[in-house]
C-alpha cells in the first residue's frame, strides 16, 4: 500500500502535501481501498475558512458516504473540478490527479499535529 514519505497524514485518513502556507489534501489510499468504488466528491466550502477536524466536503461511494475532515484550519481556495467528472480519479491516483481541495493555511503550527508516514503506517497496521 502506497503512503508517501513526504506527505503528512490525520487519523481519519486525509493526506497534506505542505508547500509554504498552502496546503494540498486529499483522502489516503487506505482509505479509498475501504470506500471502495467512489462516485461522487462533493465540497462546498471553496472560498470559506474551516477550522481543523470540521467537516469540509463528503465522498460518495457506491455503498456509503464519508465526511472529509479538515487537517488544518484555512481558507478553502480550490477543489479539484476534474472530480465532478471524474471521481474515480480518487481511487486509481488518490495522491496525484485525485486530490480534493488546496487550502492557505491559516495557523502553520498545526502542522505538528498531523501524523509522519510512519506514524501513519502503525495506525493503519500496514
Amino acid at each position: 500500500m502506497s503512503i508517501p514519505a513526504e506527505l503528512k497524514y490525520t487519523k481519519d485518513h486525509e493526506w497534506v502535501k505542505i508547500e509554504g502556507n498552502t496546503a494540498t489534501i486529499g483522502i489516503t489510499h487506505f482509505a479509498q481501498s475501504e470506500l471502495g468504488d467512489i462516485v461522487y466528491v462533493d465540497v462546498d466550502t471553496v472560498d470559506e475558512t474551516v477550522e481543523k477536524d470540521e467537516v469540509f466536503g463528503s465522498v460518495e461511494a457506491v455503498k456509503t458516504v464519508s465526511d472529509l475532515f479538515m487537517p488544518l484550519t484555512g481558507e478553502v481556495i480550490e477543489f479539484n473540478e476534474a472530480l465532478e467528472d471524474e471521481p474515480e480519479k480518487v481511487n486509481t491516483d488518490p495522491y496525484g490527479e485525485g486530490w480534493m481541495i488546496k487550502i492557505t493555511i491559516s495557523d502553520t503550527s498545526q502542522i505538528d499535529e498531523l501524523l509522519s508516514a510512519e506514524d501513519y503506517k502503525n495506525l493503519i497496521g500496514a
